[in-house]
Order: structure tokens, then sequence, then C-alpha cells
């Protein structure tokens, strides 16, 4: 008997006949590179069978879903290797993340050793081309199969409430129970695991895949539960893509900020203060300077209005903004201050709760209502270099990227509805203008629209204001890419993703709209008629956080900052302790036009020197011996390892400064 199906391939449909029974892998099976379909718009396993009408499409290994599809086939995989080692670890989850994948286990803490057994393990499991055959079973089955699965019976109980905690959704996300079972060519199970799929077809279509690294992980990200061991690994749709990705981590990880930091002494981390905490040393102070100033200075120029708020203030304030309702576990526990007592004990004043602020928004709205506002102030645009402290887990804590205090350059804006889309086109436009000053040149634009579970106001502001943000997307030029559900609970926003040097994408800026926190605060301004109306409210994080921003910078240039943010621009090595006075002189007249320089007037050798402010990524260099003196003349010597000889005094000055006052 015979089916008529149809066959989308891009934006071409074709109609085919095929016989009743037809699969997808007899459609795509002879196609390595297509690793699973969407029948009807749902991605499912190529050996589900079509019916008639079907609408089938093929899901390339090289797609974002493909990719996500093989990740989480290894990460079975590396289970089952690591299981018939460890023939007692306990199976948590494996969900696929942005460019590998994850298994958490209990187990003993696993050693570089362990993951090279692992990955042997790996290898024969593919080279055995195991089935991913997958199988509806009911709640009773599933508790029986998985009897010896302590995590894996929890999330059964939690069937179609299991969330995405912790890749939760990749095991039971919906309410029909299916096990994975890895089957031999011989029809044997090797091994089976609980998950909604869909998978490759078998164990040799992973041909590129690698494990990173260990850590330790509470089950299901919350620290109140049991502590299991999680197993890193990367997959891609080739070996040369996996080469690729393994370069580039190599790369990475030599521009690590955290690295960086320590070796250009930059910053740190002291036990002492505590995770996510972060002292910046003279110079990375410098740089932190120079970034702010800068910032001031285009702030001034493009109208803002600088103010300054406290760290602390009492809970009330987050009450009304909502932020205790929404964000609670984020932000650090409440300080019970204030309260008075009667000589016999009993209370005569009650205390109050008072929070380490975890955002400036609240305190902004306070100022704008502290006096009647006309529409003539408006828009007015608040902003502050604001620091503000979260509660961030201890597991996520990463350096300066992922913190706990930091500082925002944030601004809040309030207008009309009608300066709405022209002042949101202008913060726009004033966002990638001064990204681009500090060297970035790659962006692309997502739209966060609203999450029905998560969001405050009324259906028809949300979608005007969602209407307005991606007009201006869209006429700014540049790519809008849709993140459904990714607002927050106020409001859609626009996000700048920036790419840096080494292609990675970067979340940096932020401009939000908010019609939400007006309300709860009752702004209000003087409109042209007399009446009294609520303003818009914008929210603006240009560069995020000044820590993550300089974190990302310190990354881009692989801690070698352009000469206008170097701590130190210009170094003098003299040939000899004879040439010190000399070469002095020189850097002396440099600092006196505001460069930071320094003599090496040590006793090292020349060459030493040299190394010490090659390995430091001092922009100049310069050099000077008797030949230089006798011309008035230098050496100059560029990070790049090129030198050029005999260049005069005030040519050599003039050169210096240009290049730092064109920021390069």
């Amino acid at each position: 008997m015979s089916i008529s199906i149809v066959l989308a391939q891009g934006s071409d449909q074709v109609r085919q006949v095929v016989d009743e029974g037809t699969t997808g892998l007899n459609l795509y099976g002879d196609d390595r590179s297509v690793v699973a379909m969407r029948l009807n718009g749902t991605t499912v396993d190529l050996a589900t069978p079509l019916s008639e009408g079907d609408l089938a499409e093929p899901v390339a290994a090289t797609s974002e879903e493909g990719l996500s599809i093989i990740r989480h086939s290894a990460a079975h995989v590396t289970a089952q290797a690591l299981q018939q080692i460890f023939v007692d670890a306990k199976l948590g989850i494996g969900p696929p993340i942005t460019d590998g994948f994850y298994y958490d286990f209990r187990v003993d803490p696993l050693t570089p050793e362990d993951l090279k057994a692992i990955e042997k393990g790996m290898v024969k499991i593919i080279k055995e081309r195991q089935k991913f055959v997958r199988r509806v079973v009911t709640e009773e089955e599933a508790f029986l199969e998985e009897a010896g699965e302590p995590y894996k019976l929890e999330l059964i109980r939690d069937k179609g409430n299991a969330g995405d905690e912790e890749g939760a959704s990749v095991e039971v996300g919906g309410s029909e129970l299916t096990i994975y079972d890895n089957v031999r060519r011989d029809g044997t199970v090797a091994w089976k695991d609980l998950c909604r799929g869909p998978h490759v077809p078998h164990t040799g279509y992973i041909t590129a895949v690698a494990l990173t690294k260990t850590s330790a992980a509470y089950w299901r990200g919350n620290q109140k539960n049991d502590t299991l061991q999680r197993v890193y690994g990367t997959a891609w749709a080739s070996k040369e893509d996996l080469v690729a990705y393994q370069t580039r981590m190599e790369e990475a990880a030599k521009r690590d900020h955290r690295k960086l930091g320590t070796e250009l002494d930059l910053f740190s981390f002291p036990e002492e203060i505590g995770p996510g905490l972060s002292v910046f040393h003279p110079k990375g102070g410098i740089i932190r300077m120079e970034m702010e100033q800068y910032s001031r200075q285009r702030h001034v120029e493009a109208g803002y209005s600088f103010v300054n708020t406290p760290h602390i203030t009492k809970g009330r304030l987050f009450e009304i903004s909502q932020h205790l309702a929404w964000y609670e576990d984020g932000m650090y526990p409440p300080m019970r201050m204030d309260e008075e007592l009667n000589e016999d004990g009993t209370i005569k004043r009650q205390g109050q709760d008072y929070y380490l602020k975890p955002m400036n928004c609240p305190m902004h709205n306070l100022i704008f209502r502290s006096r009647q506002r006309s529409y003539r102030e408006l828009p007015l645009r608040l902003f502050e270099f604001g620091t503000v402290y979260r509660y961030e887990k201890s597991g996520v804590v990463q350096g300066m990227l992922r913190a706990r205090g930091f500082t925002q350059d944030d601004a809040h804006i309030y207008c009309t509805r009608e300066q709405m889309k022209d002042e949101l086109a202008s913060l726009l436009k004033f966002v990638l203008d001064l990204l681009r000053d500090y060297g970035f040149d790659d962006f692309y634009l997502e739209l966060s629209t609203k999450n029905p579970e998560k969001c405050v106001g009324d259906d028809e502001v949300w979608e005007a204001a969602t209407e307005t943000l991606r007009q201006v997307g869209e006429e700014s030029g540049l790519t809008l890419i849709p993140d459904p559900g990714g607002a927050a609970f106020y409001g859609p926003k626009i996000s700048v993703q920036v790419k840096d040097a080494i292609g990675r994408t970067w979340q940096i800026s932020t401009i939000q709209l908010d019609f939400n926190l007006p309300e709860l605060f009752e702004l209000e301004y003087t409109a042209s008629d007399g009446s009294h109306q609520r303003p818009v409210m914008i929210h603006r994080a240009l560069f995020g956080s000044m820590e993550r921003f300089f974190a990302v910078l310190t990354e881009h240039y692989a801690g070698a900052y352009p000469a206008w943010l170097s701590p130190v621009q210009a170094i003098g090595i003299p040939v000899a302790a004879d040439f010190n006075e000399y070469l002095g002189g020189i850097m002396d007249t440099l600092k006196a036009r505001g460069v930071r320089v320094e003599l090496d007037d040590s006793e090292d050798r020349m060459q030493k020197k040299i190394r010490n402010a090659t390995r430091s990524k001092v922009p100049f260099i310069l050099i000077a011996g008797g030949e230089d003196e006798a011309k008035g003349a230098v050496s100059f010597r560029y990070r790049d390892g090129t030198q050029k000889n005999g260049i005069p005094i005030r040519e050599a000055i003039d050169e210096i400064i240009q290049t730092i006052a064109e920021r390069k």
C-alpha cells in the first residue's frame, strides 16, 4: 500500500508517493549529513514511520538543532562508557549545551586518567554503531526499569512538571515517558536511558567528540541537593569542525581574563573578600579610569544628567518595584536594622529589612519623582556608574564575567510616547558608536519578547512596545534575531551582541522598554495641555557592567590594549646606564604631554628589559644608545616586534601622541 507525503528542502516542497511504513531512514539514511527530521514541524528520530499527508524536512548535522541532537547522543555514549567502568555510578541529567554537552553522575571524583578511560570506551561504542531505539513506557514500567537510578525516579515522579532546571526537560519534559535503548547489531541491548530524544540513528553518526573537563555540580542546580560529578564534552558534525573548535578554545584559554589579570597585574579575587568580588590593581585601575572618563565625556555630549544613589535601601523600595517578588532569590539576604528596645527588653520600635541593591532603576525613579516634571524636561536621561550586588551561586561565578558585585553604567531615560521611537533609535546609535570606539565592529541584535509566565502589564502595552523595538532594530540595518520569552518581567528589550577577535559572541548592551515601573511608582509629568501623563521608561546598560566589559575587552585584545587604554603607553629602555638621562628626558616630555610612561633603568641586560616590556604588552618601546643621542633620535620597537631606528625625537613623540588621540 502506498501513501502520499511532502518532502521539504528549504523553501521547496515536493509531493512524493512512498510505501506504507516508510521511515526517515528510508528517505535520508544514505546521507550521513542528515541526523533527524522534522515531521509536520516536530523534530523526531529518522526511524519514525511516516503517514499519509505528512510533511518531512531533513535536519542537517551542521544546523543548530542537528548539533544539539549529536551532542545529546554523545552525552548518552559518555554515560554508557562511564557506567561500564564505574558500575555503581548513578545517572543524573545529560543535556546539550552551547558548543557541547554534559552528563551528571553520582560517582567518586574523576581524574584526567578516568576521562581518558571513558573516551576509550566511547570509541568502542561508536565503532559498534549501536542503534538508538525509542520506546514509550508507562509510569509503572519506567519505575520498574529505573529502580536502581534514584535521580531518574525523581524525574519520573516530576513527569510533565520537570521544567528545565539544569536540563531536566531533555528527560521528561512532557506527559509521555520514553526510554532509549542502545542496541547492538545482534539485537541485544547494551544500555538504556530515560530520555525524550530525538537521537541520531546510531552511534556511528558521532564522528567528532571529545571530553573536556569535570566539575562538581549540585543535582538539578540546587545546593541543598546531592553533589554530583559533571563530565563535560564537545561534539561536532565533522572532525574538521572539532579541530577548529579546539583551536578556538586553546586561543580562548590564552586570552582568559583571569589568567591575563594575574600576568599583567590588573586585578585579583582575594579569598578574604569572597567569590565574584574583584579588586582592581593600579594598572587595572588606570584602564578602568580611562574607560569611565571617556564614557562620561560621551554621555555629557549626549545630554545625560549624572546622578548617584546609595548601595543599600529599605526593602520597601523593592516591594514597590516588585523586584523582591521576582528576584529575591538572586538578591543578598536582608539586614534587619533600626530596631529599638525598651529597658525591659520589649520592642520600642520595630526594625526594618535593608537590602544591598541589585539594580539602580527604583532609585532613579525616586529621583524623577522628587518634584513635578514638565514635558519640556523630557526626554530626561539619568546616568550613573552604580555598583550593585547579586547573589550568584558559587558554581556559576566566573571571574568578572559573572560576578556578585559589579558596577553598571546604568541609564534610565524618561520620555513621552511620541518621543519613544526616536529616543530608542538615538540610543541604539549612541551604544553602537561607543562600542566601536572601544574596538568592536561586528554586531547583531536580539529582540527579547514576553515570557507569558513571567510578566506584568497589559498585552496591548507589551505588543506596542515590542513592535516599536522591532521597527528600531530593523531600521538600524543590523540583523535582528528573535529571542522568544527572553524579556524581563516589565518589558521587551533589544540586546546588542558583539563578536570578538576570535569569533565569540558576547551580549553587551541592552535597551529595554518599561511601561510598568512608571505605574508602580506613579511617575508623572505635566503635558503641554496641563494634564498629568505617565512617562515611558527606557532602561539602558551600555557596557552591561564595567567589570564584565573590562573582562571582554581583555580577552578581545588578549591583554594588548590599544594605546589609549594601556596602563603603560611607552617604556624607555637605555642601551646602557650612560643613556638613562638622555632617554629619561624624552620620557619626561611625553609625561608632560599626558602619556603614561616608565623608564627601565634597572641593572637588567637590555634584551631582558625588552622581553619584560614585550610580556607587559606595552604599545611603544623606545630604545636609545650613543648613536641615537648623537642624532637626537630614538629607536622605536612596536608590540609586534617590528622596529624603526633613528627616529627624530619630535617625530617619535608626535607618533605616540597621535596614536593615543586616535584611540588606536
